[in-house]
Parts: structure tokens; sequence; C-alpha cells
């Protein structure tokens, strides 16, 4: 199996040197760097010690050789296997509650068969799932900070095994990166961090049939969850409750207000992470009600 590693992006862009290519329906393996760029392995080693710290590394561009602008991919995630310990860092303004840090602190957690251990007494179950995947963006460069259109730094804990990632193409190919995996993260990403974590992860890319997103949608047994992004809440719950009415809409042959009534009455409202540039929710619609995105 095909393993691509080594080539590592901090902005998601067209231009980026592609890394290597893929075929549809290959399994192939992505090697990740944690998003310290593997630059904290010990509690001495404080994030404030690195001033040029790089942050948020995406191993890639990924050619997707069949896959043409205006398509749009499924990228089935088979497997996560995560490096031997995880980092958690505090600090001043860093997360929710960085007002009441003073000094920065790191954590380090060994990685324990499916428990990453805080202390003695406290051992974190294990959650495994990708901080940042996505496609080179319509236009100007993103950060993998930052989430958008094209998927990037979504922290969305239900990109994990056994679940599918649905994106809008922009650009022939593709052009596929990822990395920050975590350990465990909870929703909100609320101190600004989950178990920061390298890895590898096996994917296989298919494409979609007569399918047309706007947005990043995560597929998982039960639900279609619309991921949406905006520098302001309200703003990001907006654009996903528009483009869940419009996929409403399209398979029941609704009009607008039943749509909006349906989300409403059956779609779950989850907050992805409150900590990046711009904010990311999902709407969660059940198959019972939306089981097709085409």
């Amino acid at each position: 199996m095909q393993k691509i590693e080594g080539n590592y992006i901090y902005a998601f862009s067209k231009s980026n040197d592609i890394v290597g290519s893929v075929n549809l329906n290959e399994s192939f393996i992505v090697e990740t760097l944690d998003c310290y760029s593997g630059e904290i392995s010990n509690e001495k080693t404080l994030r404030s010690d690195i001033p040029n710290l790089k942050i948020n590394p995406a191993t890639g561009p990924i050619y997707i050789n069949g896959i043409n602008k205006g398509d749009t991919i499924s990228i089935e995630i088979i497997d996560i296997k995560l490096n031997s310990y995880g980092v958690m860092v505090t600090g001043p303004n860093i997360g929710m509650l960085g007002d009441y840090i003073s000094e920065s602190q790191t954590r380090i957690l060994p990685i324990e068969g499916n428990k990453a251990i805080l202390n003695n007494s406290i051992k974190i179950p294990i959650n495994k799932m990708i901080g940042v995947i996505g496609v080179a963006p319509e236009n100007n460069p993103v950060p993998c900070s930052t989430p958008g259109e094209h998927g990037g730094n979504m922290d969305t804990k239900d990109i994990t095994e056994g679940n599918k990632l649905h994106l809008p193409i922009f650009h022939d190919g593709g052009l596929l990166a990822l990395g920050d995996l975590h350990a465990a993260m909870g929703d909100g990403e609320l101190d600004g961090t989950g178990v920061e974590i390298g890895g590898e992860v096996t994917l296989k890319v298919r494409k979609n049939q007569n399918t047309k997103l706007r947005t990043p949608i995560v597929e998982t047994a039960d639900h279609f969850m619309i991921i949406s992004s905006a520098k302001e809440f309200k703003d990001a719950v907006r654009k996903g409750m528009l483009e869940a009415v419009a996929l409403l809409q399209r398979q029941h042959n609704l009009e607008f207000p039943d749509a909006y009534r349906l989300v409403s009455a059956v779609g779950e409202l989850k907050i992805s992470q409150l900590v990046n540039p711009k904010i990311t929710i999902r709407i969660a619609l059940p198959k019972t009600i939306l089981n097709t995105i085409s």
C-alpha cells in the first residue's frame, strides 16, 4: 500500500507542489505530524519557547487521479494509527479561559492501549479524529489553522475511523492534504487543544456522481452532518442551515418553509470548535430524513 509522507504544507493552496498521486478507490496511508510540527516532545519545552513555531502542518498535497474541478469526492477514513504520546499545552490567552492562565505549561500524555494518560489517576478514553483535512481552495491560499468550504482546520470529532468526509473540488486533482490528529478532543476544543498527536491515516477516495456541494459534509452510520465555518457563531449556523434546507428541498421536493421546519424538527446543532480563526459548527440530519446528498 502506498504511503505518503515527508512533505508538509502550512496553507491550502492551488500553488503547492504536489507530493504524490493516488487513484480513485485506492487505499493509501498518509503519515502526519502533530499540530506543533513535532517540536514539543517533553514537558520542559513550552509553546512560548518556540517563537517561530509552525502550526498545523498538513501532509500533501496529494493529486487524485480522475478528479476534476467541480466534482465532489467522498473520503473514507479506514484507520487511524496514533504515535506513542500526545501533547497538550496551556498558556496565556489560549482557548476560552486563557485569560485565567498566567504561565505556559506543557503536558505529555503517553498513549497506553485505549487511554491517554494525564496523570496517575486520570486516564482519558481515546477518541481518534483528524483535525485538519481538505483540498485546495478556489481562490487565495488558506492557512492550515483556518477552516472553510475547502475543509481545513474543522476540528470536528466525527471525522474519524469508519466515517466519510464529502468535499467539493475547486481544482483538478483536488490537492488533498491532512494532519493535526487528536487522540481525544471534546466538542469546542475549549482550551485551544485536543490531545495533539502524530500518526498514520489510511484513506480511500471515491468520486460522488451527480453531487454538488457548497460545504463539507461528514457522513456517519446514522447522519449526514453539514459543516459550516464563519467568524461569528450565528453566521456559521445560518450558512449550515441554508445548506441543510437546500439538501432537504432537493430530496423531498419541498418548499423552503417546510424544509426549514424539518431542519428545526429533526436537526441537531453541534459545536465543532470555538478557538480557530473561524468558528466551526455542524448540523446533523438523520438518514431517516436525509438519505442522500445528491
